[in-house]
């Protein structure tokens, strides 16, 4: 629409003249009629000749050669009115009436006329200006109101930061355009879903009196807009929907959106024990997941998935942000948008938890968008005790929002129809331009934190309001009535309805002794046995032909001819080329890519995120290789012979935490693909600490879910101080126990190679953590052959080769990096009565392995455990409580604060003294 048709009612002949004259020679119009045209030409040429966004400037109102100031005065105040309509599109979610229970706490702008050159004496006047809001020529008072009804009601819309035009006429358009109103039948269904909501939540506040649950009651109205939206998305062509969500409703969610059975949720209030393996312990009824099928009222299915979550709050966000992108890549390549991640947050949480902010960040990278997610706070106004006010510096709780410049809706949640709207017009933005939007819904919390807790400590008059306020339903209801859309009876009935089956589903519950836990995606994991601690400790073949190696080989070590690389790169590859054809010795790279390339070839998927992983931190990987010229990224694993999986690597943002929870996520969702995150540093791991103890080593435990991820960490004392030194190994094997993870620290390129394999060929899926290697990326003692990695295994325990085992009395154990420097040492020494064993894998520990290595050393009585890191950290507490056959002597430095010391000298003086230590047992 011409934004500018209003002025063809302003005597256009003489405006046309005029524009004529300017055209022709600006100088020969009137100063201040040549600014007003001026300006007209810069909106246009600023829009590419379009009008659709409009700089405002003054017409003059006075002239010479005007010749007519009634003219000039009326397309003054017709910009006037463009300009405040534009205002209220700007600013008019600062008036909206979207608290339930008392008047907003914002600064309200000014759209008083007297600002935009108007008076009340305009109100009877018409305006053409109202064609921009889809009105007919209208008088100021009829613009005013409509923009109040728009702009200003129960629901508001920021979005006039977005800086694509076409997404900003979308949004004005799908507002200012009447839309059809709810018919009787769908506003009948949307009571149903409002009496479904509120009944639940009154059925176990009577049946289960003060146990916590986390009532809904206060936002009743995000069930049936929840519901609208999983419809509308189906009819969208939506497959797969991936929620994720904190407690707060969580319960309501999974009986009245997910369909879960209520029988089990009564079980899980029950407080039942498992009928299950041994080595599970399950979660709290409000932390668990659940994958079904649902068919929608038109006859659709739509697979719907609400991961489990810990109590801490926004690291699900993270997490199903990786199940979206893992389904994407491997199920809906093509058309990607058919899988919908919709995030729940607490407005305490979203303001306050950093992580939003990295998740937020990554909706647009190429390694982890997912077409947009809808994001839905359920705003109760309050953060445990803490008010709004002390919770946040922002005016909204959504202002994270304005980081991707995604539209935000601010919603009342006493009115039910607006919040269902909202919802709706999110997965529409959402489906249209793949991009995340946010929904405000703005309601309260009925009771405190949890049902025992007492508000009235911390917040007694907004809680005298609660108690007065009637809730969603009766509102709903009393409009409906009004409308004689629904009578008296047909709350009632329905009620009384759904409290039956809840009252059979109670009894039913109340029949088995114990709870059922359903596996998250169970249908992913179908094929897949959970084992426990002694299949973890067994070899598995994880050989490959020669043949298989050089097919692979022959591709990562030639670049292509019709592209220009420096020549840094055309060494490198030209290295690896004579390592596998000449020198049969293969560095760590060269031995990591061709387990990649291995899998690859065998129908795996290989996907590899963390900062600078392309290349690698230390330059050793350079598994995405750029031209000279272009920079062009050239994957060559992904230009194999025959290939039947794919290599997705990508530099992630500068985050730990959200990249991490991404691709335990991924994995979560594909166990057919080897995901590997891979930190800088190795202690930079601990910016991700949460992740850590609340999925990777506990999930199997709490939630039934088997995950193989694999965090690359890397670990190795060489002079770089405190932050670049230790991955903290100690604190990754404080957290093992049972069957519930892996924690390797290899030697060789072959072990990491068969180690690396072992975690696809296996038919179980457990979380790897690996101490990986800085120095010995380029040691020349840490080789191997291509018959290393074509007829050997992962070797959990590798004996010293190269002693008379007979002459041994001390038997050194001794994990990664520093076996090399000792073996130095006892060269420089011509020591020949100490032999080095190095554990591979700590845990689980491979105790049996470990004892015949030591029933190989007959006169050994100096059993020692070495280490460069300090007593008090690495593996040493593990080895103590871990491995009783022989008392360990200590050999190392003594216990320190940090990890390792700022001074290269002091750095170097500890490490000679943990080397002494190993050759003199008298210190």
């Amino acid at each position: 629409m011409d934004r500018f048709s209003f002025l063809n009612a302003a005597h256009t002949a003489f405006f046309a003249d005029l524009y004529d004259q300017y055209l022709e020679n600006p100088d020969s119009v009137e100063p201040s009629w040549r600014a007003f045209f001026q300006g007209f030409d810069f909106a246009n040429e600023f829009n590419d000749g379009t009008t659709e966004k409009v700089t405002y400037v003054s017409a003059p109102t006075t002239g010479s050669n005007t010749g007519n100031s009634a003219d000039t005065s009326q397309i003054t105040k017709e910009l006037a009115v463009l300009k405040l309509i534009d205002s209220y599109r700007t600013y008019g979610h600062l008036l909206t009436k979207t608290n339930p229970l008392r008047e907003r706490r914002v600064v309200h702008p000014d759209l008083s006329l007297e600002k935009f050159g108007l008076t009340q004496a305009d109100l009877q006047t018409k305006f053409d200006a109202a064609k921009a809001i889809q009105l007919p020529t209208s008088t100021l008072a009829q613009i005013i109101a409509q923009l109040e009804k728009i702009y200003c009601a129960t629901l508001g819309i920021e979005f006039k930061y977005i800086t694509d035009e076409k997404e900003v006429n979308w949004i004005q358009d799908h507002f200012e355009i009447p839309e059809a109103k709810f018919n009787a039948e769908e506003k009948k269904e949307i009571l149903h879903k409002l009496i479904e909501a509120v009944s639940f939540e009154n059925f176990l506040n009577t049946k289960y009196v003060g146990q916590k649950r986390f009532s809904l009651e206060g936002l009743e109205a995000a069930i049936p807009a929840m519901d609208f939206l999983i419809e509308s998305a189906a009819e969208k062509g939506v497959e797969e929907i991936v929620v994720g969500m904190a407690h707060r409703g969580r319960l309501n969610v999974l009986a009245n959106v997910f369909k879960k059975p209520t029988q089990e949720i009564f079980s899980e209030f029950d407080g039942k024990d498992y009928d299950t393996v041994e080595g599970f312990d399950g979660d709290v009824k409000y932390h668990l997941g659940l994958s079904s099928m649902r068919k929608t009222r038109a006859g659709k299915d739509i697979h719907v998935n609400l991961a489990p979550n810990p109590s801490h709050l926004e690291t699900v966000g993270a997490v199903i942000e990786g199940i979206a992108r893992a389904k994407q890549d491997t199920v809906y390549t093509n058309q990607p948008a058919k899988v919908l991640p919709i995030a729940l947050h607490g407005d305490a949480a979203i303001s306050g938890q950093g992580i939003v902010y990295e998740i937020v960040q990554m909706a647009q990278l190429r390694g982890y968008k997912t077409e947009g997610t809808i994001h839905i706070v359920l705003n109760n106004q309050v953060g445990f005790t803490t008010n709004y006010a002390d919770g946040r510096s922002s005016t909204y709780s959504t202002d994270i929002a304005k980081v991707t410049a995604s539209p935000v809706l601010h919603v009342n949640a006493d009115d039910t129809e607006a919040a269902v709207r909202a919802f709706l017009f999110a997965l529409e933005y959402r489906m249209t331009f793949g991009r995340d939007v946010f929904i405000d819904l703005v309601g309260y919390r009925k009771y405190g934190h949890n049902e025992g807790d007492e508000p009235k400590f911390t917040q007694p008059l907004l809680y005298k309001l609660i108690a007065k306020h009637p809730n969603a339903r009766n509102i709903y209801n009393a409009r409906l009535l009004e409308d004689k859309i629904v009578d008296e009876s047909f709350v009632k009935d329905l009620e009384q309805q759904y409290k039956e089956v809840l009252e059979q589903d109670l009894q039913m519950s109340r029949e088995n002794e114990f709870a059922k836990i359903r596996t998250f995606m169970h249908e992913n994991w179908k094929n897949f046995r959970v084992v426990d601690e002694k299949a973890m400790v067994v070899d598995y073949d994880t050989k490959v032909s020669k043949q298989v190696l050089t097919d692979i080989a022959e591709v990562i070590t030639a670049l292509p001819e019709d592209k220009k690389f420096i020549s840094k790169v055309k060494r490198l590859i030209g290295d690896r080329q004579a390592m596998f054809f000449e020198n049969d010795k293969l560095d760590w790279a060269m031995g990591e890519l061709l387990a990649y390339g291995s899998l690859i070839t065998e129908g795996y998927d290989v996907r590899m995120s963390g900062q600078d992983v392309e290349r690698g931190t230390f330059s050793h990987r350079h598994a995405v290789v750029k031209t000279e010229d272009t920079e062009e990224s050239i994957i060559l694993l992904n230009q194999l012979k025959d290939q039947k999986g794919q290599m997705r690597i990508y530099n992630s943002l500068l985050s730990e935490y959200a990249v991490l929870g991404f691709e335990y996520g991924y994995a979560l969702t594909n166990p057919n693909t080897l995901t590997i995150w891979e930190a800088q540093f190795g202690d930079f791991s601990n910016g991700a600490q949460i992740m850590m103890d609340q999925y990777i080593s506990a999930a199997e435990d709490k939630w039934n879910s088997q995950n193989g991820l694999v965090m690359l960490l890397p670990h190795g004392y060489e002079n770089q101080g405190a932050e670049h030194s230790s991955a903290r190994l100690e604190r990754y094997l404080q957290l093992c126990s049972e069957h519930n993870m892996y924690v390797a620290n290899c030697t060789t390129p072959a072990n990491f190679f068969h180690l690396m394999r072992r975690q696809m060929v296996t038919d179980f899926r457990k979380p790897l953590i690996v101490m990986s290697p800085k120095s010995l990326l380029r040691h020349p003692q840490a080789t191997s052959t291509i018959s290393d990695l074509t007829d050997g295994k992962f070797q959990y325990v590798i004996d010293d080769a190269g002693v008379d085992k007979a002459k041994v009395k001390s038997l050194v154990f001794v994990s990664g990096k520093f076996y090399y420097d000792l073996v130095a040492k006892r060269e420089e020494l011509g020591r020949e009565d100490i032999a080095f064993v190095r554990i591979e894998q700590l845990f689980p520990l491979p105790v049996e392995q470990i004892k015949a290595v030591i029933a190989a050393y007959p006169n050994a009585d100096d059993f020692v455990w070495a280490q460069e890191e300090p007593k008090n950290m690495g593996a040493y507490g593990y080895m103590l409580m871990n491995f009783e056959e022989k008392p360990l002597r200590y050999a190392g430095n003594k216990a320190y604060s940090a990890p390792a010391s700022g001074s290269s000298t002091r750095s170097k003086k500890r490490f000679a003294y943990a080397v002494e230590k190993v050759f003199n047992k008298n210190l």
